[in-house]
């Protein structure tokens, strides 16, 4: 007894179908190239195919529910976007944050301390410190603010 292992190719013979219909369709010569060199075809390939052979009249309805089936069977690959992630603090914006948490400081203990009052508002509007204020900034809680 012959085995009968041989599986129906109902992918070559819609595009088959599709070829003798329109000869010089790109797309379908194409989609059959790539079905001989490949031997198989994306998903998107295929429902382009489907969506031509459904135009066509003369091809019966079985023949595109097969390739549909096959189609639905395909995994979806969704290219879901990368997260953005919130940009790194750069590097002026962590001495600010830095020159401001030492400035409250020095206020929660002299709030009406002049100089530091002048460096916070200097820092609040987003200026950088220059290196002596920096400095004196540095001095100033060293000797103010006992730890």
């Amino acid at each position: 007894m012959p085995s009968n292992n041989k599986k129906i190719d109902v992918i070559d013979k819609l595009l088959a179908l599709c070829y003798e219909h329109n000869k010089e369709a790109l797309f379908i010569m194409s989609l059959m190239h790539q079905y001989e060199e490949r031997g198989s075809l994306s998903k998107k390939q295929l429902q382009g195919l489907i969506l031509k052979a459904q135009k066509i009249k003369e091809i019966p309805a079985h023949q595109i529910a097969a390739v549909e089936a096959i189609v639905l069977k395909m995994p979806t690959r969704d290219k879901t976007p990368v997260p953005k992630t919130p940009p790194a603090m750069s590097e002026a914006e962590a001495q600010i944050s830095t020159a401001l948490a030492q400035t409250d400081q020095i206020l929660a203990v002299y709030p009406s301390h002049k100089q530091a009052l002048l460096l916070k508002s200097k820092l609040t509007s987003k200026q950088l410190l220059t290196p002596q204020e920096q400095a004196d900034l540095t001095k100033f809680v060293k000797i103010l603010v006992k730890k």
